[in-house]
């Protein structure tokens, strides 16, 4: 009983000490409503870890955002995916906030904005205002919640950095109250074999183990037998009070006998590092089940910075005829932590489920440039696209090529390069490169065009072919006819599409001016805001280009009237 208390006083310890760093009373809240989340920090992306929280906005959009603290806005950008509309403030205190998927900026901002937009004639557009130009005010409103850029649903994403090294940090440790008081879930439980002789329940390749919930409420393994050296992983949850979202875990820590193997959390880390997500999970898990398996033991080629303690990279060197008690502690933000304890017994078995690595007739030395030709078309992998060696499946083909398959993760782009020497000029221009889907429906790669070749660069392996697009985007009004009075209309709203190679730009003009339509390409809706520009005549001749990635352009006119 000493020795649990121990542990408890111990782990909030470093909980409170974690968020000692950080201020707790300099940063308001950035909305005015209770916050819940759909997302936590650090959780397991694609590709990524998340860098922020994101606060649920009651699924509406429009609500007020504020600024946590004094500042000045030091870069605003509005893209079609990604963050969408965000807005960047720095604080004296040496951090900066970001709000991202907003719907619309204050006024004052969104004049600002607009008038670059119209400048450049772009909705897409990046600034970086002049420090002090825009001032905000702590709990002035800065924007409006919305649902822009890569989101699936209206909310708020909200980050805090440091000013200096621009790494996001754990919104949660300045003092944020969101209720929580919900143990993480534990899903599954994994064991690895990793030196050539280990073997783990008569198996020399990764095991799901079972384990099952005590009284106390920790979780205990079946007894394990192993030999060599061996590793844990798991894949699982949290949930904050309020929400039913299954967010990302906030730390883990591997005690074995004792004494702390490994041990990280999320409180910080730097975007240059977050493409390791994919060394930290079992990537070929991953793609074959999609679930993210969190290992508890650190590979040669992970260089990740998120560890606090590591002995043997958190591998466990099982010996013949010793046991071994191992203890996962898995914890939220708000130090609710759940136990597992898995019995480990050095024994030697007969194995009975033999390492089987599929072996082809290409392999890669991850740490050299490697170039395969496939006929079609040739591949290829610069030095340290891959974390490790592997044998590659590579197949060829006259019109498409297949690069291996979806078990293995790519760090940096690699290259495929077609010939298409074979076609006139005019086929030329109207063929892409794409990856078929598993539906075989063609999938639009950014391809370049360089005299008989085309190339694309791309880290998603798969099948790969060209396709040719002959057919223009369509363009439809939603919300007026031709000829239609729209005096009371506030906006005009069409939408744009394409089939095959996807729009790739779009502009618009009233009366032979450039108008800025907003283009939201989940719903393939393009909007104008009346309020923009002084309509100088009743009769108003809009006109709509719209162009694809191959270049097939369509063009809408419509008359309308306003006063």
């Amino acid at each position: 009983m000493r020795f649990h208390f121990f542990g408890v006083l111990f782990s909030l310890s470093l909980c409170l000490t974690s968020q000692e760093k950080y201020p707790q009373d300099a940063f308001q809240s950035p909305m005015d409503i209770p916050l819940i989340l759909a997302g936590t920090f650090g959780e397991l992306r694609s590709n990524h870890f998340h860098a922020g929280i994101d606060i649920k906005t009651q699924q509406r959009q429009g609500l007020p955002v504020f600024s946590i603290a004094d500042g000045t806005i030091t870069r605003i950008k509005i893209s079609h995916w990604g963050y969408g509309k965000a807005i960047y403030i720095a604080h004296p205190n040496g951090y900066t906030s970001v709000y991202a998927h907003l719907k619309k900026f204050s006024p004052e901002i969104e004049a600002y904005i607009k008038k670059v937009q119209y400048q450049k004639q772009s909705y897409e557009v990046q600034v970086f205002p002049d420090y002090g130009e825009l001032k905000v005010a702590k709990g002035s409103v800065i924007a409006y919640s919305g649902n822009t850029g890569g989101s699936s649903g209206p909310h708020l994403h909200f980050e805090i950095r440091s000013s200096v090294t621009e790494k996001p940090t754990n919104p949660l440790l300045y003092g944020y109250d969101i209720r929580d008081a919900t143990n993480p879930s534990l899903v599954g439980l994994f064991a690895y074999p990793l030196s050539d002789n280990a073997v783990v329940n008569q198996s020399a390749k990764k095991i799901q183990l079972n384990f099952t919930q005590q009284s106390d409420g920790t979780f205990l393994a079946d007894k394990v037998t192993a030999i060599g050296t061996i590793g844990f992983g798991f894949n699982g949850f949290d949930r904050q009070d309020m929400a039913a979202n299954k967010n990302g875990v906030y730390a883990v820590k591997q005690i074995v006998n004792g004494k702390v193997f490994s041990e990280y959390n999320f409180e910080t880390f730097s975007f240059g590092e977050s493409r390791y997500i994919n060394t930290l999970i079992d990537y070929s898990h991953f793609g074959k089940f999609r679930q993210r398996i969190q290992k508890c033991f650190k590979e040669p080629f992970n260089h990740l910075s998120i560890y606090k303690t590591l002995y043997n990279n958190g591998k466990i060197d099982i010996k013949e005829g010793l046991s071994y008690t191992v203890e996962l502690n898995i914890s939220d933000v708000e130090n609710n932590v759940t136990k597992l304890i898995i019995p480990v017994d050095g024994k030697k078995e007969n194995t009975k489920i033999n390492k089987y690595d599929a072996k082809t007739d290409d392999f890669i030395l991850a740490d050299k440039p490697n170039n395969f030709d496939l006929e079609a078309a040739k591949v290829y992998f610069p030095a340290n696209t891959f974390y490790e060696d592997f044998y590659i499946d590579l197949k060829k083909g006259k019109d498409t090529v297949t690069i291996h398959d979806n078990s293995v993760a790519a760090h940096r782009n690699f290259t495929i390069s077609f010939d298409v020497s074979k076609y006139s000029k005019e086929d030329q221009k109207q063929l892409f490169i794409a990856r078929l889907s598993k539906n075989k429906e063609p999938l639009h790669s950014k391809t370049y065009k360089r005299d008989a070749s085309f190339t694309t660069r791309t880290r998603t392996f798969g099948t790969y072919t060209l396709v040719r697009d002959s057919i223009g985007p369509t363009i439809k009004a939603k919300n007026f006819k031709e000829k239609q009075w729209l005096s009371n209309y506030s906006y005009l709203s069409l939408e744009i599409s394409d089939d095959l190679s996807g729009i790739a730009s779009y502009s618009a003009t009233l009366n032979g001016e450039w108008i800025l339509m907003e283009y939201e390409p989940k719903t393939r809706t393009i909007t104008y805001n009346f309020d923009d520009k002084i309509l100088n005549k009743t009769q108003c001749n809009l006109k709509v280009v719209v162009t694809d990635n191959v270049g097939n352009s369509n063009v809408f006119e419509r008359t309308f009237f306003k006063k």
